[in-house]
């Protein structure tokens, strides 16, 4: 070990890394990563370079203390080379701490620590098996990581998309985020304080459906007289389980589903909650502003018709739990097969029990009926498109949007040949 240092005053911290807004951010470590490793790189270079191979970690965190009582969180990473006079890698992380001692906190983030000099040094060449390592010993009841990025030449061709989704099949985490370019971010580095509209899906293929409910709920949530905060931070969000194949998640349907969204120009969200208030519980981690849930009536019948036996209020419970904190539910009609009849959020029969509460989410308008919808798409059904597209029945074209169509034929995704 060469050195060690820690600026625990601001002031301290700012000579050696400059000036910052936020201390515990993602741009405060890799500034320190970047002046320690030159400094490192300056000191012993010219003694040990030949011979050595270098390495800097380096964390800066938020515990628990007597006038900060939430919960502990911020960004741990190494900078390092994998053999001497090499070009470093890095890896970055974000963590939660859940321990309400601030000895338990720096405990657990010790183990991390050691776990990621671990995992970079011995288990680079296979980056499944060290972002699994990242917990080692220690509780998921203690620590969360939401967030992890490899790049460098020890990672070449890696694609982080899978280790952001492997935190979630680990259950190291509740959600990862995507922007919109396929980068891996901390859900907060983008959502924080910001208004919110989600559409969940399977988007296998998105189609135009998919996309019309997105646009019809987006130009209600902004005539919302009581938004606050801008245009909404737009997420597309996939549970794991509709990912899960037989036995396994398909990390092939996975890339091919991120490519398409990304080439629409959307950020996605995958999480590991299948109830729709526990995606509403995640999203509240990062903004307290307006939240706007775009679904369709087959989805809206679910949401009611669940009896919710794993929770003790049952239907009350869950549904006061999905909307509290100004939680709106934007609802895209859909059209009856056997009648052919549209049916609305207005329209719509609940079950007898349900029909005054039902009612009343209307009558105050946290479930809004899209007046704005295209009547010809609605016969559109993701997994009739998805099943012609495979059997190579051409006529899936015309389901989808123009760029989603292209895309697919042009990449191969869903298991699209080409005729």
């Amino acid at each position: 070990m060469a050195k060690a240092i820690s600026a625990y005053d601001t002031a301290v911290s700012d000579a050696l890394y400059g000036p910052t807004d936020r201390y515990v951010s993602r741009q405060r470590l890799q500034a320190m990563l970047e002046h320690e490793y030159a400094v490192l790189l300056d000191g012993l270079g010219p003694r040990r370079g030949d011979r050595s191979a270098f390495f800097v970690l380096a964390d800066t965190v938020a515990t628990r203390s007597y006038s900060r009582h939430e919960t502990g969180h911020g960004w741990l990473g190494i900078r390092f080379q994998t053999q001497a006079g090499g070009d470093p890698s890095d890896v970055l992380l974000h963590i939660y701490l859940f321990d309400h001692d601030p000895m338990r906190e720096q405990e657990a983030l010790g183990i991390v620590g050691v776990n990621l000099a671990h995992g970079a040094f011995y288990q680079h060449s296979e980056p499944a098996r060290l972002v699994e390592s990242l917990m080692d010993d220690v509780e998921r009841q203690r620590v969360e990581i939401d967030m992890v990025k490899l790049s460098g030449p020890a990672f070449g061709g890696f694609d982080n998309r899978l280790a952001s989704l492997q935190l979630v099949e680990l259950g190291f985490t509740d959600a990862v985020m995507l922007t919109s370019d396929g980068e891996v971010v901390q859900p907060s580095e983008v959502l924080y304080k910001r208004p919110l509209l989600v559409e969940r899906g399977t988007f296998r293929p998105p189609t135009k459906v998919t996309l019309d409910v997105l646009e019809s709920a987006r130009e209600r949530f902004l005539r919302e007289p009581d938004r606050e905060g801008g245009e909404p931070a737009i997420l597309l969000e996939m549970t794991l389980a509709s990912l899960a194949g037989e036995s396994s998640v398909d990390h092939r349907d996975f890339v091919d589903r991120a490519e398409v969204l990304h080439a629409l120009g959307h950020h996605v969200l995958i999480s590991r909650s299948q109830r729709n208030y526990a995606l509403v519980e995640i999203l509240l981690r990062y903004t307290h502003a307006r939240i706007g849930i775009a679904l369709g009536v087959p989805t809206l019948q679910a949401i009611i018709g669940d009896e919710y036996e794993d929770l003790a209020g049952g239907r009350l419970e869950a549904i006061g739990r999905l909307f509290k904190n100004a939680v709106k539910v934007y609802v895209y009609p859909t059209i009856e097969p056997e009648t052919g009849a549209v049916v609305t959020a207005d329209t719509l029969q609940v079950p007898e029990p349900m029909r005054h509460l039902y009612q009343f989410l209307l009558d105050n308008r946290r479930i809004v009926a899209l007046e704005r919808f295209d009547p010809s798409i609605l016969h559109i059904r993701t997994r009739d498109v998805l099943a012609r597209l495979q059997r190579g029945d051409s006529s899936w074209e015309s389901a989808v949007p123009e760029p989603v169509a292209t895309i697919i034929k042009e990449r191969g995704l869903f298991g699209h040949h080409a005729t």
